[in-house]
């Protein structure tokens, strides 16, 4: 039985794992597939075109200061950023950035999402706050809560179960890594705060349905516009007194952020700005341009379990109106999550066959039957993916 990916709800159910062992079907010489990690290459060739329209210039006696701005709360912020990330949100319409929001700049999403930990926390509690997200979550949430033994605040999974009568923090991802679904909170109870992580609340990865407005949300440069070597990241904060926290963090933990790389980071959302508000631009935006490349990817994808009875299966994702691009498009997440339906070990099965390196359920609190296969590596280790997910035998009727 060849691999098929058949179009099914994710359930997050405890099963039972076959061990079942099977014959590779790849040869040693064969190369290894990495898509475990989000490495956005993807979006290589669009940036490669775009030429010396992104060039930065920084002369030899610029941004020698510590300081940016000392009138703004986030003193280390470039104005430059401040203004094509609003900018850029504008145009787009998937956050609220009006003037009483605060930009707050950090080394990627990663070093923003400790300072709101801090941020959010109190040092007057009696135990640390608990910290959960919803499975399946975000892998590394637990081992960026847990790494630096705080004192302030304590991992404690899966917001399903949590059923404690305490203070909590809880992790909103949506559309969520691993599995593309859209997300609100789900404690819901009192005393309760929130993280909204919107990394992937870009047009070319979902329909962008409404301006976000929550308390306190987070986007990182790397998963917009594929520039994860820059290590930008953002939030944008209601709350005045929790924006001061987390500034505070970050000047404690790295005295600010490199302001040649935010200079690099405003540049090239300015371009993408003006390229989307522009009416007569030959060609595609970016973001016209990975959505087309991402939707390419999935119908592929998708096509291949069309073909062949059903070895995988992938989630259903429901269609919606896309107000930046005004019409109705299909979700294109980031990651495919895929599921054994054979009760297979499925990151094992894909390692151990196939040679594809992938990430499996129990990082994402749920069970080994699903792994995370990204969708964002460049074009030749996709189309090998995509060979190599045809060849996998299934163990029912396969050889």
């Amino acid at each position: 039985m060849v691999v098929g990916l058949v179009e099914t709800a994710v359930p997050t159910a405890k099963s039972t794992i076959s061990s079942v062992v099977k014959k590779p079907t790849f040869l040693s010489s064969d190369p290894i597939i990495n898509v475990a990690r989000g490495d956005p290459t993807i979006y290589e060739p669009y940036w490669k075109k775009m030429g010396d329209r992104c060039k930065v210039v920084i002369v030899g006696d610029e941004f020698m200061s510590y300081f940016c701005n000392t009138m703004n709360l986030c003193w280390f912020l470039l104005p430059e950023l401040d203004n094509a990330i609003r900018t850029l949100h504008r145009v787009v319409g998937n956050a609220m950035v009006d003037d009483d929001r605060f930009i707050i700049v950090g080394n990627g999403s990663t070093q923003l999402f400790h300072a709101l930990l801090y941020a959010l926390s109190s040092p007057d509690l009696p135990e640390p706050i608990n910290v959960v997200a919803a499975a399946p979550f975000y892998s590394s949430y637990p081992e960026e809560t847990k790494f630096l033994r705080s004192k302030l605040y304590k991992w404690a999974g899966d917001a399903n179960c949590y059923d404690k009568d305490e203070p909590y923090i809880e992790v909103v991802t949506s559309p969520n890594n691993p599995d593309g679904s859209i997300r609100g909170t789900v404690v819901n109870r009192e005393g309760g705060k929130a993280i909204h992580d919107l990394a992937y609340y870009w047009p070319q990865y979902a329909p962008i349905t409404s301006k976000a407005d929550h308390d306190a949300m987070l986007f990182t440069f790397s998963k917009a516009t594929g520039h994860a070597g820059t290590r930008i990241g953002w939030a944008i904060v209601k709350d005045k007194v929790i924006a001061a926290k987390m500034v505070k963090f970050i000047e404690v933990s790295s005295i600010g952020v490199s302001r040649e790389a935010q200079l690099r980071a405003a540049k090239i959302l300015g371009v993408i700005a003006d390229d989307c508000r522009n009416l007569d631009l030959k060609g595609e935006n970016f973001f016209e341009y990975g959505r087309r490349l991402m939707s390419e990817r999935w119908g592929k994808l998708r096509e291949l379990g069309m073909k062949s009875n059903g070895v995988f299966s992938l989630p259903k994702y429901p269609r919606g109106y896309c107000k930046f691009t005004g019409e109705y498009t299909d979700s294109n997440p980031a990651f495919a999550w895929l599921k054994s339906n054979e009760v297979l070990n499925c990151e094992n099965l894909l390692r151990d066959e196939s040679k594809i390196i992938t990430r499996g359920g129990p990082s994402f609190g749920v069970d080994s039957t699903y792994t995370r296969v990204s969708m964002l590596s460049r074009d030749v280790e996709f189309e090998l993916l995509l060979e190599r997910l045809a060849a996998i035998k299934g163990t029912v009727n396969g050889n």
